[in-house]
């Protein structure tokens, strides 16, 4: 099988892979192609069955949106996250680790590498990877990966009116709280597990840390 692929077609590889990031489902072939500023479609279609010639893809038959990447399997470790960026967006990822995503409750999405300490109490430690559901709500008691404003960090929800908290698990840190009629509180998923990784170094220095 080849393996090395062209320019052109990891930047195609790329552009699928940030597609599925920012919207959570795989390009069309024209959309493809908008982004490309390839003006045909068969073009596109030829580059595709090259990367399944790669085992980089899968194409399934007959399905606008049936673009599969091989190179996907277990789950993406988000290590640092760029300002304003998807947590899944390709600068945030330092890999992928063969962790079974059906194991978890909800269904697990991805895995992210903390840094520092506020949730030690929950079991959190810094380095460790937490498992977590991708989703935008969260109940109340909840450990939640939030974005405030430019930074993402990881704490438990707590939501009463227009009022939020964001409470760490350690004496040793305070309590975030934010009004939501003039700060802006995201939520990106919620932690459904614990991986304590005890050969964890630090994370890259390049982009922002995500904290705990």
């Amino acid at each position: 099988m080849e393996t090395l692929l062209t320019a052109r077609q990891a930047e195609i590889l790329a552009t699928i892979r940030s597609f599925l990031a920012e919207t959570g489902r795989p390009p069309s072939r024209p959309e493809l192609a908008k982004i490309l500023g390839i003006a045909s479609t068969n073009a596109i279609h030829k580059h595709l069955e090259a990367l399944v010639r790669k085992g980089a893809i899968e194409l399934e038959p007959h399905v606008a949106r049936g673009i599969r990447l091989l190179e996907e399997a277990g789950l993406p470790l988000i290590g640092r996250v760029a300002a304003g960026s998807p947590m899944l967006a390709i600068e945030n990822v330092m890999g992928r680790y063969p962790v079974d995503p059906s194991l978890f409750t909800p269904r697990a999405d991805y895995l992210l590498q903390v840094s520092g300490l506020s949730m030690r109490d929950e079991g959190i430690l810094d380095g460790d990877w937490i498992v977590v559901h991708r989703t935008s709500e969260a109940r109340n008691g909840q450990i939640v990966v939030a974005r405030v404003g430019s930074d993402v960090t990881v704490k438990r929800l707590k939501v009463r009116g227009s009022k939020a908290e964001l409470i760490p698990s350690n004496p040793d840190f305070q309590t975030l709280h934010l009004d939501l009629e003039r700060d802006s509180l995201e939520i990106e998923g919620i932690a459904v597990g614990v991986i304590r990784n005890l050969m964890a170094g630090p994370p890259p220095s390049r982009g922002r840390r995500v904290s705990a």
